[in-house]
């Protein structure tokens, strides 16, 4: 089954080229999919699956229906927003969209999924069960899955694989991970409140400018000495707005930033820990102060039992020395992880690096490129787990 699956990828290849490269030139931002979708939903119609679209708004599912009789259904998903970047690649296929561009692999992403069900939909008397494919908008802004989950999406899903392009693991190789494989991603906003004042008379005032720094300072210096250094926690402030003139002192400051950690206990911990920390510089220099702290996204759990079947199909298709077990984690986030909160799942790296290049550019760079050769790697690699997933599972 496997030399099948290969030959039926191989043969594709040509028109996998075509559609990652149709996809890369017209990119659509989170929510705004339209284009890609009506894409998509031609190419799965044109193959015979089940087709519905406007599915989480802008998505779209196709559904493969088996010949068997197993009631477990297996979801595939991918992504298939772009980035608000300048892309600077050059590429004859270079994005056509003014400050758009897919810097994060999401063509190859969508790429693969098609590719994946072109696959299957050839050998539907090999399936005893459904498979269910999710193409995802929105995933850059960490609210696609939520949207695909509320339409349904995951309705007796026994189980789910996804993957992610990687660009330091070269193409023709694949990453697994078990366990965990990105942090929890949440959101913070902190708001000093001081008092005015003239800019050469600071004691008669309560500069809130300088107090945000000492809460910012001091956050990062409690993080190494408060938190366990083996639940790691990362905690940017990326915005800062505040200050009216030069020669005033500021009555208000807002930080907005970002916190990721790994552990569950490590993050429900986390908002009560902040706000000391603020509480305490603020009433230390007469500040008033507002915490506000929003979960997103989960960290991606993999499943054990998927990542081994992930891995010994990755290794059959292409050898030990092709997939990598990878030794840490990621502090990068995945809504991925939404739907796992409803099945077990596993997502993987795709390897899509080229070996000759002393340089490959990091996700979400306007130089960031992909070795296609990567495309059939990702559709072997996923069709024949889904093969195994029913002959093994």
């Amino acid at each position: 089954m496997l030399t099948r699956i290969q030959d039926l990828a191989t043969k594709l290849a040509p028109r996998l080229i075509e559609i990652r490269r149709h996809i890369h030139s017209h990119p659509e931002l989170s929510g705004q999919e339209y284009q890609t979708s009506a894409f998509v939903s031609g190419v799965l119609s044109s193959s015979g699956l089940h087709v519905q679209e406007g599915v989480g708004k802008t998505g779209v599912i196709g559904e493969l229906q088996g010949t068997g009789k197993d009631e477990r259904l297996l979801a595939i998903r991918t992504d298939m927003d772009a980035l608000p970047i300048q892309e600077r690649t050059e590429l004859d296929f270079a994005s056509r969209a003014q400050g758009m561009m897919h810097a994060c692999g999401h063509d190859v992403h969508t790429t693969v999924g098609l590719g994946t069900a072109m696959v299957l939909s050839q050998m539907a008397e090999e399936l005893p069960g459904r498979v269910r494919f999710l193409f995802q908008p929105a995933e850059e802004i960490a609210q696609g899955a939520s949207w695909m989950v509320d339409d349904g999406v995951m309705d007796k899903v026994s189980a789910i694989l996804g993957l992610h392009v990687f660009p330091s693991i070269p193409a023709g190789s694949i990453g697994v991970r078990y366990g965990a494989l990105t942090a929890a991603a949440d959101d913070l906003e902190i708001i000093i409140i001081g008092e005015s004042g003239h800019g050469a008379r600071p004691h008669e005032a309560v500069d809130a400018i300088w107090i945000a720094a000492q809460v910012i300072t001091t956050l990062q210096q409690a993080i190494s000495r408060t938190q366990n250094p083996l639940r790691p926690v990362v905690l940017s402030i990326g915005k800062i707005n505040g200050g009216r003139a030069p020669n005033v002192i500021a009555d208000k400051v807002q930080l907005l930033g970002t916190v990721r950690s790994l552990h569950p206990e490590t993050r429900a911990n986390l908002p009560n820990w902040i706000e000391k920390i603020v509480a305490n510089v603020c009433h230390s220099y007469g500040a008033k102060y507002q915490v506000n702290y929003r979960q997103g996204v989960p960290s991606v759990q993999n499943d054990y039992f998927l990542t081994q079947l992930l891995q010994s199909a990755a290794e059959e298709a292409w050898g030990s020395d092709r997939v990598q077990v990878l030794p840490e984690p990621s502090l990068g986030a995945e809504d991925f992880s939404v739907y796992l909160e409803h099945a077990p799942g596993s997502m993987f790296r795709l390897g899509v690096g080229f070996k000759d290049r002393v340089l490959n550019y990091p996700l979400h760079h306007p130089l960031f490129d992909v070795d296609e050769s990567a495309i059939i790697t990702g559709v072997v690699t996923l069709a024949y787990t889904v093969y195994k997933y029913w002959h093994q599972g």
